[in-house]
Formats: C-alpha cells, sequence, structure tokens
C-alpha cells in the first residue's frame, strides 16, 4: 500500500470447482429470516387468524446505527413505517434501474493480522472469528479475503519473502505456520467465504532488479511466473483454501522498499496471455483481474482489458484507495467489466481522538456508497487486525494504519472498519443487485440500496453533513422519514416494495 489519505454486460462466469465439504454454502439471507421471525411473533400473538376482512400489512424498516462519537454501534434502532410522504431530502429507490451484483465484504488476513490472531488465547480468537465472520446473531458475516501470495509491508517478521526465493525451492510453509490456519478456521465458520490472491512481487531471481523489493519481471520469465502462481494456487487448495480470483501484481505502478514489482498495462497484458495458458493446462478456473491500484490511473485496466478481450477469465479491475476518485470505476463498467475494490487502510487522524469518526465518514462515503454507486462488487479492507502501533509493519504508513480490529496486549478493539463493513455485509447478500436510488453528493446525506436475492430491500445511508438531517426514503409511493445525527450510519432493511 501507499501512504493512505484521507446496464452493463453481465458478469462472465466459468464453472467454480468443487468444494471441500466444510465449505458448503451456508444461508446468507439474514433479512428473510428477520422478517419470517417477526411474523412468527405476531402468529403467537394472534395477530393472524382473527375473524373478519384480511387487512394489508404495513411495510416498515428496521434500523440499525452507528454514530460518530461510537454511543451506537451497529445497534438496532426504532424502526419506521412507509406510512408518511417524501421530505425535501428524498432516497427515491428504484427497482426497476438495475446494476451490479454483489460479491462481498472483508479484509485481508496478511501476516501481521494472523501473527495477532493467532497470539490470543483460544476461547478469545473463536469469538473474534466468529464476530467477524458468522452470519448469525450480532456476527458480521465478512464473505471476502483478499490473500497476499507471498509476502507484503505487513509481514510479521523480517525477512520478506516469496515462496521460491531459490528457484526450485517453492513452498507455502511459512503461511502454514499462522495464516493458512486461520483462513480455514474463517472458512469453518462461513463457508461462503471467496478468496482473492495477490502477489506483491514475483521472486527476485525472475526479475530485472534480482530481488523483491522494486524492480520488473523480465520477459524472459514470464512462464516462470506463471507456473509460480499456478503452484501457489494449488498449494492453497491442497491446504483446503480454494483461491476464486487473482490478480499478478499489487500496485504495479508502484516500486519501493518492501515487496513489490513494476508492470506497464502492455506487460501486463502480454503475460495475463501466458498465465492464461499456463491456468487452462492445470485445470484451474480461477478467474483474473487487472491492475489492482489507485483510482487516479483508470487508462491502465482499459489498455489491459482491450488488449485481453478475448480471455474469458480475464474479468475485470481492481481499485485501491490512495489517488483519484472511485467514480473513476465507472469507466470499467462502461466499458463493460467488472470492478473489485480490494484495498483500502485506514489511517489515525491528526487528533487521535476523531479517528473512529473520521474513520466512519470518509470510509463509508468513499469505500461503501462512492464505490459501490461506481460499480464495484467488493469492499475490502486491508488488515483485519493490527496492534496499537499499527504493526507489525515494515512499509510506508506516515501516520499509524488501523486494521479492522486492534489486538493490543492481548485486548480485542474494534475499530470503525469493523462496523462500516458490517453495515454492509450483514445486511447485502451476495448476489444482491444494486437498484436505482437518488443520493447527494459527497459531504451531504448519500446512500447506495440494493435488493437482494430473496426480495428485500438493504439501504446504506452515510449522514456526512455537519448537523443532524431529517431525510425520507420512498418506493413504490411510499415513504418513510427518519431522522440521522451528523457522521451516522444507519442501514435500512424492508421485505420488499411497500402498498403505498
Amino acid at each position: 500500500m501507499h501512504d493512505a489519505p484521507a446496464p452493463s454486460r453481465r458478469p462472465r462466469r466459468l464453472p467454480r470447482r468443487p468444494r471441500a465439504a466444510h465449505r458448503a454454502r451456508l444461508p446468507r439471507s439474514r433479512t428473510a429470516k428477520a422478517v419470517a421471525a417477526a411474523g412468527a411473533l405476531l402468529i403467537a400473538a394472534g395477530g393472524y387468524g382473527l375473524a373478519g376482512p384480511a387487512q394489508a400489512a404495513e411495510t416498515s424498516a428496521e434500523v440499525w446505527i452507528t454514530t460518530a462519537d461510537g454511543s451506537s454501534k451497529l445497534a438496532p434502532a426504532a424502526g419506521a413505517a412507509f406510512d408518511g410522504s417524501p421530505q425535501q431530502t428524498d432516497i427515491a429507490v428504484d427497482t426497476g434501474e438495475r446494476a451490479q451484483e454483489f460479491t462481498g465484504a472483508g479484509a485481508s488476513v496478511t501476516e501481521a493480522s494472523a501473527r495477532l490472531v493467532s497470539g490470543l488465547p483460544q476461547g478469545a480468537r473463536d469469538s473474534l472469528m466468529t464476530d467477524l465472520f458468522g452470519t448469525g446473531g450480532e456476527n458480521i458475516g465478512l464473505d471476502y479475503l483478499r490473500q497476499p501470495f507471498g509476502g507484503s509491508d505487513f509481514v510479521a517478521e523480517l525477512p520478506y519473502y516469496s515462496y521460491e526465493d531459490r528457484q526450485g525451492s517453492f513452498s507455502v510453509d511459512r503461511d502454514r505456520a499462522e495464516i493458512l490456519p486461520l483462513l480455514n478456521q474463517a472458512l469453518d465458520v462461513n463457508g461462503d467465504i471467496r478468496v482473492m490472491a495477490t502477489p506483491w512481487s514475483a521472486p527476485g531471481w525472475m526479475k530485472d532488479s534480482g530481488k523483491l523489493e522494486g524492480g520488473s519481471l523480465a520477459p524472459e520469465h514470464y512462464g516462470d511466473y506463471a507456473d509460480y502462481l499456478v503452484k501457489a494456487l494449488n498449494a492453497y487448495a491442497d491446504a483446503g483454501v480454494a483461491v476464486d480470483d487473482l490478480t499478478v501484481a499489487n500496485e504495479p505502478l508502484f516500486e519501493t522498499s518492501y515487496p513489490s514489482m513494476g508492470m506497464s498495462a502492455a506487460e501486463q497484458a502480454d503475460f495475463l496471455r501466458v498465465l492464461d495458458g499456463r491456468l487452462a493446462a492445470a485445470g484451474l478456473d480461477t478467474q483474473l483481474f487487472v491492475y489492482d491500484h489507485n483510482w487516479d490511473r483508470p487508462d491502465y485496466p482499459l489498455q489491459v482489458l482491450a488488449a485481453t478481450g478475448d480471455l474469458d477469465r480475464v474479468q475485470g479491475a481492481a481499485f485501491h484507495c490512495y489517488g483519484g476518485r472511485p467514480e473513476a470505476q465507472q469507466q470499467v463498467r462502461d466499458a463493460g467489466h467488472r470492478v473489485f475494490f480490494t484495498e483500502c487502510s485506514g489511517t489515525d487522524s491528526d487528533d487521535a481522538s476523531r479517528t473512529f469518526a473520521d474513520t466512519l465518514k470518509w470510509q463509508t462515503e468513499n469505500l461503501v456508497i462512492r464505490s459501490l454507486r461506481a460499480g464495484s462488487e467488493t469492499v475490502v479492507i486491508w488488515n483485519l487486525a493490527l496492534d496499537g502501533q499499527g504493526g507489525p509493519h515494515f512499509g510506508h504508513c506516515g501516520t499509524r494504519c488501523n486494521g479492522v480490529v486492534e489486538i493490543d496486549g492481548g485486548t480485542v478493539t474494534k475499530n470503525a472498519e469493523y462496523y462500516l463493513l458490517g453495515h454492509v455485509s450483514k445486511f447485502v447478500d451476495r448476489g444482491a443487485v444494486r437498484v436505482g436510488s437518488t443520493t447527494e453528493g459527497p459531504g451531504g446525506v448519500q446512500n447506495v440500496v440494493f435488493e437482494n436475492p430473496d426480495g428485500s430491500r438493504a439501504a446504506v445511508v452515510l449522514n456526512a453533513t455537519g448537523g443532524a438531517r431529517t431525510f425520507s426514503v420512498t418506493e413504490n409511493g411510499a415513504s418513510l422519514t427518519y431522522e440521522l445525527p451528523a457522521g451516522a450510519v444507519a442501514t435500512f432493511t424492508w421485505p420488499g416494495a411497500p402498498e403505498a
């Protein structure tokens, strides 16, 4: 990572390889369960089965709120009925306007994160993993993991590493110590997790620099690097972690003092042709995503995608948050390709007491609302866990980097990242479709709305203004009215189109 700053084509899908038994798909529709439970309560109370004509049920939304001061953290709040009129600020929902499907939300189990989580007492570790990946109760149900293949700037200890530092000595044994066991535990908790792998660098002997830090992949080693990635995919699968998606270089326009590898758009397109052939020969259906870098250079993925348009497994582009604007992603969507958002690291605010509020507001606005409205199928934070100093860490963080949770001295603290991810992952199911909704721009009352596969709706709303704001949500001629405090995030869910 860098220092942190503050109607389209249907996806081309390849047949999925069979999962191990412990990765059987789990039910994902929490909203449907909530509606069913509410119905059961009504029946128990005699609400159904009374004599007389049937009455149309008034549709109400359930609401969960996280406030800027942290006094409410993804907590259920008073619901709101669709029984009013549109307000001056109105979120008009149009399910006839349909965009991308949702694929998932999550983070990365870096070696730094794995060291910290693995170091917890077993009870605390199991509880945290259930909180993060479980799909029931108060758990947030993360279901997308982006995993470094080899060393990154967030290793647990030096030296940096690849899986084949010496030619002919391929091994993923360093990952077997802490990373792979945690990935398997996450999969045991939630078999619906999807995994992306990303190398920060090819082994040094394949590069013109001769080392992991900086330099470019030498053309004469394109075949060696493709074989290396195939070996890594197979090794992970053998360890119980099937990799669904792959990018071939983290941040290919940034060479630095930790594992990194420069790669031009033309070079990436040429390499992807070699890799596609080796994946096919190995019988792997892993999907490929290009670029994996900041919003400020959409020309790069567009060039690669244009040059690889005949390769079905090349699905689209991955983006990071450290430069540019999320709306740049829309150029890739408009060209008929998929968009994944795959990395952003939060940092401490200049005034540390503002970190929770600033993170909640900035990341919800940019990574959740603006990015999803610009076509992304995923919301992925960088480190799953870091300590009180933002480590273990050996790269570039001008101010302290933050993970989804902080683990320090055995104490686990859920950061703002945990709650903003939960506002999406807990209520938006894989396969949900983003639908039309009116919104204010950056700094205003903003939203993104999805229709889940069961027909229920989930709307994430942020009040990024400096004061409390009253607004309405309108669908099918019916409106609910709600007041949200300054800097607060709310998720509204309702079972389907309300009666007008």
